[in-house]
């Protein structure tokens, strides 16, 4: 199999690629002294990959959507940052192949897939994708969330599984913590709320406790303060979804853990 500016073509089966859930950043990334050394090295660790596949928290659409095939403008989906934000390009290819094994996988009757050509991708895509494969020679295919059930989600993975074994990585694409209007009250330290759930999380993934992270509203302290709106941790059951379809899913490690602006930015590999 290899992959081309032309999309993503089947052939020879290469090793299969892990899994992963990323805290994304925000378009500041690029600034920061530490973070993207290490996405840059664990990308370095990886196979490299034929094309990625990636959920990103910024985009929650239903029923569940394919983004541009083609090289399409980013979305820069934020406002009130300096203008050179807005100049980043990322101009990956397309990955029609890919798009077609996508929809032969999750279209099922009376589960639609359809398509959004024109969709670039967004800052929870791209900001990370530009420290992790910088030469941006690698196809990329977004695809949106259509609901925030973590057992739908958790489906959904199950069901893009195969592809892994095509080289594709897929990406959850969120933040471990995100609330963004009560960090606007913490002087820039890290809240309570954040450390707690990120410890809570740490072993919960540690202790592979499955069933709380599912829960994680309920079981986790200050799980509603650490996320008011659970678009940031829904990517993750994507990813748990595609490690337990192959048989993956203990076998995981946080690769990137600390805090950025008082979130967390803990970021975990499957397989």
């Amino acid at each position: 199999m290899s992959a081309t500016a032309e999309g993503f073509t089947r052939g020879t089966t290469p090793e299969r690629m892990p899994t992963l859930y990323l805290s994304h950043g925000a378009p500041p990334l690029a600034d920061d002294p530490i973070w993207p050394g290490q996405l840059a090295a664990w990308a370095a660790g990886l196979p490299r990959p034929r094309a990625v596949l990636i959920v990103s928290a910024h985009w929650e659409e239903a029923p569940l959507a394919l983004g541009a095939v083609r090289t399409v403008p980013l979305v820069y989906d934020f406002w009130g940052f300096p203008e050179h934000y807005y100049q980043v390009r990322y101009a990956a290819p397309g990955a029609p192949e890919l798009a077609e094994s996508v929809r032969a996988l999750l279209r099922a009757p009376g589960t639609p897939v359809q398509d959004i050509p024109d969709r670039g991708l967004d800052h929870g895509a791209y900001v990370p994708l530009v420290e992790m494969f910088p030469d941006a020679d690698i196809p990329v295919l977004q695809i949106s969330m259509p609901t925030l059930d973590p057992v739908r989600l958790m489906d959904i993975g199950r069901k893009l599984a195969p592809l892994r074994d095509e080289g594709v990585l897929i990406i959850g694409s969120g933040f471990f913590t995100h609330n963004l209007a009560a960090l606007r009250h913490t002087g820039g330290s890290v809240p309570t709320w954040s450390s707690e759930f990120d410890d809570w999380g740490r072993r919960a993934l540690e202790a592979r406790d499955w069933d709380a992270l599912l829960d994680f509203l309920a079981k986790a302290p200050a799980g509603r303060y650490a996320h008011p709106r659970t678009e940031h941790f829904a990517p993750l059951f994507v990813t748990m979804g595609a490690a337990e379809a192959a048989g993956e899913l203990d076998d995981q490690r946080s690769v990137i853990d600390g805090f950025w602006l008082g979130m967390a930015k803990r970021s975990v590999q499957f397989g």
